[in-house]
């Protein structure tokens, strides 16, 4: 494998993570708590979930032969709730926003990598582009954790090495790899 098939594979390897993460930190809030404010000015887990699938539609919709901010995307509305803002509307967009990423990075090749895509009207080469993707994106991740922990507390369970027990991950993902080994 090249170096550019190990970016793509490793480029769609930490998009499944990140939307995996942000899956089980969001199971882990009920309905009504989706939609806490934990102080004016910041964003509802409901404006994080609508912005991150609007991005992901916007950016990764037609990627290679469209401006990746659609005339149809509205951002700021993003970060505001409407009457159609439920949760099931907002997972289905959440959904639909994750297989564009996901979709369009599994047909891409190696040879896609050097081509030039735009946002907003700037030139971007692929991989850039899926890097800002992929930062943007973690960001956000961040952002969904930290909120899920406020709301649950002590009751949140960790999506790394919990508190306290990074030795005894440690050894046992060292004894895990030597076992592998032989």
């Amino acid at each position: 494998m090249d170096s550019r098939d190990l970016f793509l594979h490793a480029s769609i390897t930490e998009f499944h993570r990140y939307k995996t993460l942000a899956d089980q930190a969001l199971a882990q809030v009920s309905r009504q708590a989706w939609f806490y404010l934990p102080a004016e000015q910041s964003n509802t887990l409901t404006h994080i979930v609508k912005h991150v699938a609007g991005n992901l539609h916007s950016r990764w919709t037609d990627f290679l032969t469209s401006d990746g901010e659609k005339p149809d995307r509205h951002r700021d509305s993003e970060f505001e709730l409407d009457t159609n803002d439920n949760i099931e509307n907002l997972q289905a967009r959440w959904e639909a926003g994750w297989q564009a990423v996901l979709n369009t990075l599994e047909a891409l090749s190696v040879d896609d990598l050097g081509r030039t895509i735009f946002i907003r009207g700037q030139p971007h080469t692929v991989v850039e582009a899926i890097q800002r993707s992929i930062t943007h994106t973690a960001y956000h991740y961040g952002q969904i954790v930290q909120l899920a922990k406020q709301i649950r507390g002590a009751d949140f369970e960790s999506l790394s090495i919990p508190k306290g027990q990074s030795e005894a991950f440690s050894q046992a993902l060292q004894e895990t790899y030597k076992n592998k080994r032989g």
